[in-house]
């Protein structure tokens, strides 16, 4: 039975996995005494005795949680801090045939962050396809609900009275387009140009849309929409946890209108290409707590120990 350490269970992430363990019966979780919690020899105790710890902590705690596990347990963090490190194997399961493998073997797996793992999916796949040019500049237009920024917004967000939530029911920010999630969109898209990303906050728990709109003939060497969606449906097919949606599928929308919290609750990510004879719209729906975040760390969980991906999830 593997052991597993979840170092930083209080944060948002952190009970998100330890609740999606809990019940399991083919894994052991290590617990730290809450009296020595913050004693760095309790922890270091813990980061080497289990095969896996799932490291849910802000970027400089998780590079000395790594050092204090010196190599002597294998290593899933959740932080920004390794995300696109060369030594440490990217945790998107679906980011290309051979993934899968490499996480299966890996010493050090960065859990995506969860913005990006839209966004890549939805455009790499056209880049090795030749549709879409690498050096074409993108944009990335997306909204999540509050519980992806951590503990303080959660608290904040449901600390509003109902004037205030009407009043700061959605706000953009990262305004200065530089935000912690375009180095991993920039390095494991495919684009040869850092893109522009304008991400959204909104009030509600949880629940994303990840959007990325092409003119026809000037990004995408005038391919049609159609054929777009046919390269996407093609990549995915057969994936578990990520399905492409039928083209211009009014199906998924309820009224004119497509709800971020379909998914919720789930591992899933449906990936949707709309447009018209000028212009493509892609489009990715998925819970940032699920498949975007405590989700994708079982599934990475399951990959390294030879589990099926689907256990728990």
């Amino acid at each position: 039975m593997a052991t597993i350490f979840i170092d930083g269970q209080a944060g948002t992430t952190g009970l998100e996995i330890a609740e999606r363990l809990a019940t399991r019966h083919d894994l052991q979780l290590l617990e730290i005494d809450p009296a020595r919690r913050k004693q760095e020899a309790a922890r270091q105790e813990l980061l080497q005795a289990a095969d896996v710890c799932i490291l849910c902590l802000p970027d400089d705690a998780a590079r000395e949680a790594v050092a204090l596990a010196d190599g002597k347990s294998r290593m899933l963090d959740a932080s920004t801090a390794h995300r696109v490190a060369d030594t440490w194997v990217y945790g998107l399961a679906e980011l290309s045939p051979q993934q899968p493998q490499q996480l299966a073997e890996a010493q050090y797996v960065s859990n995506p962050g969860c913005y990006p793992q839209g966004f890549i999916l939805l455009v790499r796949p056209l880049i090795e396809a030749g549709l879409l040019d690498a050096d074409t500049p993108l944009r990335c237009h997306a909204v999540s609900g509050y519980s992806g920024g951590g503990r303080q917004m959660v608290e904040r967000y449901r600390a509003f009275d109902a004037a205030t939530a009407d009043a700061l029911n959605s706000r953009d920010y990262a305004l200065t387009l530089t935000h912690k999630h375009v180095p991993e969109m920039h390095h494991y898209s495919g684009t040869q140009v850092r893109p522009i990303f304008s991400p959204m906050v909104a009030n509600y728990y949880k629940g994303m849309l990840v959007h990325v709109p092409l003119f026809r003939e000037q990004e995408l060497n005038g391919t049609a929409p159609t054929e777009v969606h046919a390269v996407l449906a093609d990549r995915y097919a057969g994936q578990s946890f990520v399905e492409v949606l039928p083209y211009n599928s009014s199906d998924v929308l309820d009224g004119g209108y497509l709800d971020p919290t379909t998914l919720n609750d789930s591992n899933n990510m449906q990936l949707m290409v709309f447009g018209n004879d000028e212009q493509v719209l892609l489009v990715a729906r998925y819970d940032n707590l699920g498949k975007g975040a405590a989700g994708a760390a079982v599934q990475n969980l399951n990959i390294m120990l030879g589990i099926p991906p689907q256990t728990g999830l």
